[in-house]
């Protein structure tokens, strides 16, 4: 049995925030999407999708440190979960940007390195994603940019 409009009309107009456009949620997720999009669409010669390029970039990030760094450790830093985060570093290894070494610490775990032809790979989808973000965000999105110390709030809040 389906509902007469005007019930969905009164729970909308009663229950809700008024409409979709006044959810911050709807809005972050429809924001979010269209930037995944234009990343996939910048990076696709460059044969890597968002999630893929955010993952070398955050392999790249956490390399950095004297430590390995393990597929636990780069699932934790993204808040993604461990799964996603080993499908997206056999894609990678697949292309010779990231290597998977066994721990010698622990026999379950798996270090994980960026290549040379991984930073290869950062030095020119990097600027193309900064671009993205520049042209999305605005000065907003910058470093300091009350978009950026916004969201870095609610995700303190979150916590």
């Amino acid at each position: 049995m389906t509902i007469d409009r005007q019930s969905l009309t009164d729970f909308y107009a009663r229950e809700t925030l008024g409409a979709p456009e006044n959810a911050v949620g709807f809005l972050l997720w429809r924001v979010m999407h269209r930037y995944q999009r234009a990343i996939d669409r910048a990076l696709a010669p460059l044969d890597l999708t968002h999630l893929q390029f955010t993952t070398l970039a955050m392999v790249g990030w956490l390399c950095r440190k004297e430590e390995p760094t393990t597929q636990v450790e780069l699932a934790r830093h993204a808040d993604i979960h461990v799964m996603q985060v080993s499908l997206m570093l056999k894609a990678l290894e697949k292309k010779g940007l990231v290597a998977r070494l066994p721990s010698s610490s622990d026999t379950r775990a798996k270090r994980v390195a960026i290549t040379s032809a991984g930073l290869e790979a950062l030095k020119v989808a990097m600027p193309l994603a900064i671009e993205i973000q520049q042209r999305m965000f605005g000065a907003a999105g910058e470093p300091g940019g009350a978009l950026l110390t916004e969201l870095r709030d609610v995700e303190r809040r979150a916590e």
